[in-house]
């Protein structure tokens, strides 16, 4: 009797066990979401579909949300409201994590302290362009010869961008406060018809997503003056960058990958490593120079360090330009 009593406790101990063992399988094998705050298609969406199929072997399946609307605050807010566990994740971007919460004069999360940054995706420099005939007949080839212009001719220049508070708008407020010149600011609805104004030669110059202007580029109508990173562009290789002229002049585009505040640590680690890793692989980086993305695969702490110096940086220039949305 000693010894079944003995067996059947062994083989409970060991059923529980194996449930134990199972539960945890099960929890491990729920798929990570992974919440884009913009629509379907768009580059933001592209590169996390992208990372999403690489980390599958390390981290199990991820699943992509798209969340979008009031500027990507909606799908930035269900990270930051999201359990903290690991298995919700999200991109934060230029807009949601640095510009928006000056621009909008209510927002329902903290980017200062919602959110647990993992690393840092992708950079996407902007361009300072100039409609090409506008260009040649102004003789203008340089940012310095574009200040050198505006200076001599005050109130004759103009720019274009996709809206009031845009990143285009505030690239170019911050080149007029930095080149200490004026332009006057010309909104349109949307990157599109504000590239359309510019080649049709109704704005003289805009800033302008590189991915966006490299067409036109290339065809000759679009003219490339600098390009807004700190460094150039593998893409741009000839273009030099603004801060060439204008030193510490950076206003590029960026996403990244973060969780809701209190994931964690070790958590955290563990979707670092698998998220640079898959950022690191050379298929990646040439899936990415297609799109014109820069991979930026950093540790939690830089890109959270980086994130807060943007948020400042923008405080500044939003405030400067006066746009609000309500």
């Amino acid at each position: 009797m000693k010894t079944r009593h003995f067996l059947l406790t062994l083989l409970a101990g060991v059923a529980a066990l194996l449930g134990t063992s199972q539960a945890m399988a099960q929890q491990q094998q729920r798929p990570i979401r992974l919440v884009v705050p913009y629509a379907a298609g768009g580059p933001i969406d592209n590169t996390a579909r992208i990372l999403a199929e690489r980390v599958k072997d390390s981290l199990g399946p991820v699943i992509i949300d798209n969340k979008p609307g009031a500027g990507g605050n909606i799908g930035a807010d269900i990270v930051a409201k999201a359990p903290a566990d690991g298995l919700t994740i999200g991109i934060a971007a230029t807009a949601t994590n640095a510009v928006n919460p000056w621009l909008y004069s209510k927002i329902p999360f903290n980017a200062a302290t919602d959110f647990a940054p993992i690393t840092q995706m992708v950079r996407v420099p902007n361009v300072l362009v100039m409609n090409a005939d506008t260009a040649k007949r102004l003789n203008i080839n340089s940012v310095a010869d574009l200040i050198r212009y505006a200076k001599a001719n005050p109130a004759k220049l103009n720019y274009g961008s996709g809206g009031n508070g845009s990143a285009g708008h505030l690239a170019g407020e911050l080149f007029k406060k930095e080149a200490g010149i004026f332009a006057l600011h010309i909104p349109y609805n949307g990157g599109n018809p504000a590239q359309l104004a510019l080649i049709s030669g109704q704005v003289d110059f805009n800033f302008d997503n590189l991915a966006t202007a490299a067409p036109n580029i290339r065809s000759g109508k679009l003219k490339a003056i600098a390009v807004t990173t700190l460094q150039r562009s593998n893409a741009l290789p000839d273009v030099p960058p603004i801060a060439d002229t204008l030193k510490g002049f950076s206003i590029d585009t960026w996403w990244g990958l973060v969780a809701p505040a209190g994931t964690p640590h070790e958590v955290v680690v563990k979707l670092n490593r698998a998220f640079v890793a898959a950022l690191n692989a050379p298929e990646t980086k040439t899936r990415f120079a297609s799109m014109l993305a820069e991979p930026v695969g950093n540790s939690p702490e830089q890109f959270g360090s980086f994130m807060k110096s943007e948020l400042a940086k923008y405080e500044k220039v939003v405030k400067a330009t006066g746009a609000k949305v309500d």
